[in-house]
């Protein structure tokens, strides 16, 4: 359910217009694809120093951009809203080299409550994680 009296489609305009300055996203190199109303794909090139002392992708790293979708789609429904759980399940080691592509579905986006499913994929379609985030909305005085 869209915020009362915000149509979601300004929502959607509005996040576009902030990825562009994003401080975090810059950083991590995520770049937003694709944003509708309840869903987002993003991406991220991985880079031989996102990897831990075991040579393996920091799993911080993988969660970063399942987190970045998990905001990007639960906004677009109910903005602004904050995550308060987020979950995850690392299915399959990535490789410093890979392309990471973030999905996030919203589940639910209630007056209180929001739900969303994530997956993150690598650019073979080998799924990296899995992940599950609960959001509520926040009223701005």
């Amino acid at each position: 359910m869209p915020t009362p009296g915000r149509d979601t489609s300004d929502s959607v305009a509005e996040l576009k217009r902030l990825e562009q300055g994003e401080p975090i996203a810059s950083f991590l190199g995520m770049r937003l694809v694709e944003l509708t109303p309840g869903y987002s794909r993003v991406t991220m090139k991985l880079k031989q120093e996102y990897q831990n002392f075991n040579g393996f992708v920091f799993g911080g790293v993988i969660s970063a951009i399942a987190d970045q979708a998990f905001a990007y789609a639960s906004n677009s429904l109910a903005y602004p809203s904050v995550a308060t759980q987020f979950n995850i399940h690392y299915i399959n080691g990535a490789g410093a080299d890979d392309e990471l592509t973030a999905e996030c579905r919203v589940v639910r986006s209630g007056r209180r409550v929001g739900v969303s499913q994530m997956t993150v994929t690598n650019q073979d379609g080998k799924l990296i994680a899995t992940a599950t985030g609960t959001t509520i909305p926040v009223n701005r005085k």
